[in-house]
């Protein structure tokens, strides 16, 4: 973990454990991935960005929980499920996902799955 993660993590100490199994993830499971940290969010990118964490309330604030974190992800297409708090498409066929996250036992295999069809999309645009 390096030390731009943990200052960007600073006033929210809490939600690093779920970050880093998102990290942990990303890096292992999605080749070529590397992570830019910034001011409002880590991104992760091959060739361009397909997935950022942040602390965007995608919820209100009575509904979010005490620990979170938002994984946010770029597909083709809209997903619909349950878990998805927020979806835009920003420009046609592009479609800006929002999942709030309130434990790393949430980085599943579906969420996974959304993250490495973002990775795909991202890598194959011109």
């Amino acid at each position: 973990m390096n030390a731009d993660v943990l200052l960007f993590f600073d006033r929210h100490r809490e939600a690093l454990p779920i970050y880093r199994a998102f990290e942990g993830r990303v890096l292992g499971e999605i080749e070529e991935a590397r992570l830019k940290v910034q001011k409002t969010q880590i991104t992760f990118l091959n060739r361009r960005v397909f997935a950022a964490v942040s602390f965007l309330p995608v919820r209100r604030a009575g509904d979010r929980p005490e620990t979170w974190l938002t994984v946010t992800f770029g597909l083709s297409r809209r997903v619909r499920s349950s878990r998805i708090d927020a979806a835009v498409e920003p420009y046609p066929n592009r479609w800006t996902h929002h999942v709030l996250i309130a434990g790393p036992e949430e980085i599943d295999s579906e969420l996974m799955d959304w993250v490495k069809e973002a990775a795909r999309f991202s890598a194959g645009k011109r």
